[in-house]
């Protein structure tokens, strides 16, 4: 159960404390108390753990301070949607909104490389209009002899150069608590030129110590990705974790599922679950073709996989894409055989613009469709 405060009650208002004294007063009942920090206001949410079946949900609204009270369900109780929840679906980060209607798209190199490289690709990012993008500064691989990613060595000339290129927000995964402090420790030495989104990659899916941790700061959002020899279910209990310990800013990306049914891609293909997510979530969905797809194929009209598999994430609902562009693959020191060339980056824009414009078609048919049919 949730019990939400109205937007002017804060931890000391006398409402706030006679809220928290009834619900203390309740034999089994813990509490946990969660703040939505907005740029205008701060909401608190109560979440009640324990047997909350026998709370009376009308009592605890007609409380002092007291905007509404959900009744949740066991499973996904944070990020998931329950009965009678309006809980808004997303969040705002250095400028950036995220939400599950409208699409982000983070295009950039999979693992830093060269200034001269990160350069090339913010500079396109800019004239394209992106404010977004993706560089890998920790790595892990399943080769211990492969490149493992610059690390905190490239994070100061990294942020400067998107700084200086105007982009808002990197994706950038971690994979031990201390690049935390790293990120941080560069972010204030360059003058917070940019934002960091944290991405949880699919090999931490379920290490829920690392999850525990970057859950429990909420100064950046996280791009969760989901594990790719797990159910959804099972990934979707793990987002729970960076839930369940305060942030609730996070993105759930699609990256495919590592199984032989999907040759010759690299990873099985799963964008037809953005909407299973989103009915299921509050979340926000990403898609990443890049992982999924893994080549440069083509089919025989020229389009490429890729670029296929994008648009069936975005055709089903996707809010944001994750893709691998590289001003020289055959240079790239992660992943060059699936990166898109910046000479494509128009295109591909253009192409992700063609499948948002079918599903806003598609949305508002179903729209005028379900109102045609109510009595």
């Amino acid at each position: 159960m949730i019990v939400i405060l109205k937007s002017d009650i804060s931890q000391a208002s006398p409402q706030y404390l006679e809220v928290m004294e009834f619900l203390k007063a309740k034999p089994g009942i813990r509490t946990r108390v969660h703040k939505e920090v907005g740029a205008l206001q701060t909401l608190i949410e109560i979440y009640l753990i324990g047997n909350t079946s026998t709370l009376d949900k009308t009592e605890i609204e007609s409380l002092p301070g007291v905007e509404r009270v959900v009744r949740i369900s066991e499973e996904y109780r944070i990020i998931g949607r329950h009965k009678d929840d309006t809980r808004p679906t997303g969040f705002d980060y250095n400028g950036v909104h995220f939400d599950q209607h409208n699409l982000n798209v983070f295009a950039g190199l999979c693992a830093v490389d060269s200034p001269e490289h990160v350069e090339l690709v913010m500079r396109a990012l800019k004239e394209q209009g992106q404010v977004c993008t993706r560089m890998g500064a920790y790595k892990p691989r399943t080769n211990p002899y492969a490149f493992q990613g610059h690390g905190a060595q490239c994070l100061p000339w990294v942020f400067e150069l998107a700084g200086k290129y105007g982009i808002k927000v990197i994706a950038m995964e971690i994979t031990h608590d201390s690049h935390l402090d790293e990120i941080r420790h560069a972010l204030e030495t360059t003058g917070r030129p940019t934002g960091v989104m944290l991405q949880i990659g699919t090999r931490n899916t379920q290490n829920f110590e690392l999850l525990k941790i970057v859950g429990r700061q909420q100064e950046f959002p996280v791009l969760f990705k989901r594990g790719f020899g797990i159910t959804l279910e099972e990934s979707l209990n793990a987002a729970e974790y960076l839930a369940s310990e305060g942030n609730r800013k996070i993105v759930f990306a699609l990256r495919g599922m590592k199984t032989n049914l999907g040759d010759p891609h690299r990873n099985f293909v799963d964008f037809a679950q953005v909407p299973v997510i989103k009915r299921l979530t509050h979340m926000p969905v990403c898609i990443d073709p890049s992982h999924s797809v893994g080549t440069r194929e083509r089919d025989p009209d020229g389009i490429l996989d890729l670029m296929h598999a994008t648009a069936q994430g975005i055709i089903a609902g996707a809010n944001m894409v994750l893709v691998d562009f590289h001003p020289a693959p055959e240079k790239a020191l992660v992943d060059g055989p699936q990166a898109l060339l910046l000479k494509e980056l128009p295109y591909f824009l253009q192409d992700v613009a063609i499948a948002r414009e079918a599903y806003d078609k598609r949305r508002a048919l179903t729209q005028t469709f379900l109102s045609e049919q109510s009595p």
